[in-house]
């Protein structure tokens, strides 16, 4: 099983891979969020001890990068901040697990254990809500019996919509997240409109109720009609 530690303390993440790669896991190792993004992309782990303070952004930003693409892949977060806010925020957006600086190495493994020997559900890699499903490996979309064909982008924006289905998304936050824009010198606002106008299209006009819903202000959402 691979593990990947995001941890920008050199030191911490050379004890934590010699411990880990002792213990008979595949270690790597980076030091940014942006390395994290990018490794797991060339080389997928399994699981993610993720470090909240990185240098170029926060570690949440990769476990929301990885959410956002409908990744069951398992992340245990690691923070030096002892807050209920902290921890709130990090299982919100999908974290699996929470450990405190300093910590136990042995803790640490054993969380690590606890979440790589749980199976995975026969359709964790499909998203469904109402008649629209999401197949995470083919990329597949069915709209009941019907296939709905999608380009590359409007897959990402779908998968978002889904994995966030039930709550507003804001068009910040799809520019972050989608489109890996951390900041706008131009905002996306009419390109994303845009992609939404062509997924709504293809995904609700043929069908009884609809799925994709502007919400004044705030952005937009995924949810059935009554």
């Amino acid at each position: 099983m691979h593990v990947r530690v995001v941890e920008d303390d050199a030191r911490l993440a050379a004890t934590l891979a010699k411990g880990l790669g002792e213990a008979g896991y595949r270690v790597s190792t980076c030091g940014t969020a942006a390395d994290a993004i990018r490794a797991q992309e060339a080389d997928p782990a399994d699981l993610f001890v993720l470090d909240i303070g990185l240098p170029d952004r926060s570690g949440l930003t990769v476990l929301s990068h990885l959410r956002a693409r409908g990744l069951s892949t398992a992340v245990i977060v690691l923070t030096a901040r002892d807050s209920v806010k902290d921890r709130v925020l990090g299982l919100d957006l999908g974290a699996d697990d929470y450990l405190v600086k300093p910590f136990a190495f042995d803790e640490l493994l054993a969380r690590i254990r606890a979440r790589l020997r749980r199976p995975e559900t026969p359709d964790s890699r499909v998203l469904q809500a109402d008649t629209l499903t999401l197949d995470l490996m083919t990329h597949r979309v069915m709209r009941g019996a019907r296939e709905v064909v999608l380009t590359g982008q409007e897959v990402a924006l779908l998968r978002y919509l889904l994995v966030h289905a039930g709550s507003p998304v804001s068009r910040d936050m799809l520019a972050r997240d989608v489109w890996n824009i951390q900041s706008q010198a131009t905002p996306l606002d009419n390109v994303i409109d845009v992609h939404i106008s062509h997924l709504r299209t293809k995904v609700d006009t043929e069908a009884d109720r609809k799925l994709i819903h502007t919400v004044r202000g705030v952005g937009f959402i995924l949810k059935a009609e009554p």
